[in-house]
């Protein structure tokens, strides 16, 4: 049934009266933030929708809304915020960040200190998926540690030290843990002081055992960061970050296990493999693929054993090749 002329008009009326009321007490909370003595810095634990979760400076948390004209904010974000309430209150600006973490365009967590990767003996690491890994934290200019987990469960540890040397050679830290039996625990703690931190890694390499090994009452603070954000269990699936007891924070994203390359260039994947930037613009063509093309850099490295031969395939694979 069409609507007569009228009926449009009225429908049209009250739509703009919806509006009308809904920019007038958006307006009317910026006005409660004139005052920029009641501003101050907190850090977003995390967000769901629209809503954030600040910590203040006092360790306070409040239940914010982001102003309309500044960028999103996401767990670790140093941000700018008024308190309009005994526990809410209004992003009003977002400082600068470090580096941040995207995955398919959507940021993922801000000013990360190290990234781990975990991987493990069971299931057995597989060297392409770490280094698409490696490609996409290169690329988001976040320092990267690597960690073999569950080392116990290695008939061959040797072995798995060997397998592993590539990566030492290209300039990364290896860590070889057993959370069961307690190995190299103390000092990877150690590291993770005064530092925020991410996990990475495959489902069922250990990460929980190893976040449970750091913060060992972390069921306690999803309660209570679901308490206090009033998300209830979806604080469980957001990006989070907690404070690790011993020092340092961690920022837990359970809901990634994998990265797609689809948004990176050929180029940019091709800076993803740190040992190869001394060679990039040392071939004999500019526009060398490094596939096929004679006198090309990168290739001579990996035939005088300078670059990893596994390397070099991973890389052509990734690009398509």
């Amino acid at each position: 049934m069409s609507l007569t002329r009228r009926q449009k008009w009225r429908i049209e009326k009250i739509q703009a009266e919806r509006i009308a009321r809904a920019n007038k007490a958006s307006n009317d909370s910026e006005d409660l933030l004139d005052d920029e003595t009641k501003a101050q810095t907190g850090l977003v634990i995390t967000r769901y929708g629209q809503r954030l979760l600040v910590e203040a400076e006092s360790g306070e948390l409040y239940q914010c809304t982001g102003r309309r004209n500044i960028e999103l904010s996401v767990a670790g974000d140093q941000v700018v915020f008024q308190t309009i309430d005994n526990d809410e209150g209004v992003v009003t600006a977002l400082l600068e960040r470090d580096n941040l973490l995207r995955r398919s365009q959507k940021i993922i967590a801000a000013n990360i200190d190290q990234l781990w990767l975990v991987v493990a003996v069971e299931p057995h690491y597989q060297f392409e998926l770490i280094d698409r890994y490696l490609v996409v934290a290169e690329n988001a200019n976040l320092p990267i540690n690597i960690v073999v987990n569950k080392i116990e469960l290695s008939d061959n540890p040797e072995q798995v030290i060997y397998d592993f040397s590539m990566y030492e050679s290209a300039g990364y830290n290896v860590h070889y843990l057993s959370v069961k039996e307690q190995t190299n625990l103390g000092e990877f703690k150690a590291q993770l002081n005064h530092k925020a931190h991410i996990f990475l890694g495959q489902s069922g390499v250990g990460k929980s055992s190893l976040i449970n090994e750091l913060i060992p009452d972390l069921n306690l603070r999803v309660n209570e960061l679901s308490t206090k954000s009033k998300l209830g269990k979806h604080t469980t699936t957001n990006t989070t970050l907690y404070h690790i007891p011993s020092g340092g924070d961690l920022i837990d994203s359970p809901g990634i296990r994998e990265f797609q390359l689809d948004e990176l260039t050929n180029k940019e994947i091709l800076s993803g493999f740190r040992e190869f930037k001394p060679y990039i613009g040392e071939c004999k063509f500019r526009n060398c693929a490094h596939i096929n093309e004679p006198k090309c850099a990168i290739k001579t490295a990996v035939e005088a054993g300078e670059i990893n031969p596994m390397r070099y395939n991973n890389y052509l694979q990734l690009i398509g090749m």
